[in-house]
């Protein structure tokens, strides 16, 4: 089925969500390619940057909630926590409230040094979002992110 016939009406429903379905595909492995090539130029793995990421949007965390977010088991994360400090990509600063315990922070003078490998995707990002009324956006934004919430369950289930 082509785009033209998504938008036109032919077809069915059942077309529709494979078309939905293939878009979410290609736009996975365009993804992973791009973060193992951005990876790769910061001497790290595609984990890795998504650890990064991960800490860089949810704000300081322990290595156990890394492990969690990332439904990783706990030697796994810390060896990519060493990579990430080995970067200068995290620094490990004393728990607020348990001495004992350390929080993983995201270091913004690394993210200063690689915004350049972003810039032109999300300025593209940007200019395609201006095609789509808010509202048509809003609806994409609450896809992704029940998409994206079901992947994640899906990926703990794996475990």
């Amino acid at each position: 089925m082509t785009s033209r016939e998504v938008s036109t009406g032919q077809g069915g429903r059942a077309e529709v969500v494979d078309e939905v379905l293939l878009a979410g595909r290609e736009l996975s492995t365009a993804a992973v390619l791009f973060h193992s090539a951005l990876a790769a130029r910061q001497g790290l793995n595609a984990s890795d940057t998504k650890a990064l990421d991960l800490v860089a949007r949810l704000g300081p965390m322990t290595a156990g909630e890394l492990a969690r977010h990332l439904a990783l088991k706990p030697a796994s994360v810390t060896a990519l926590v060493g990579r990430l400090e080995e970067k200068g990509a995290l620094r490990k600063a004393p728990h607020p409230e348990d001495g004992r315990k350390v929080v993983l922070r995201f270091n913004e003078e690394f993210a200063a040094r690689n915004m350049h490998y972003f810039a032109e995707l999300v300025g593209s990002l940007r200019e395609l979002c201006e095609r789509y009324t808010d509202e048509e956006l809003e609806v994409i934004v609450s896809f992704m992110r029940e998409a994206a919430r079901r992947q994640g369950e899906a990926t703990r289930n794996l475990g």
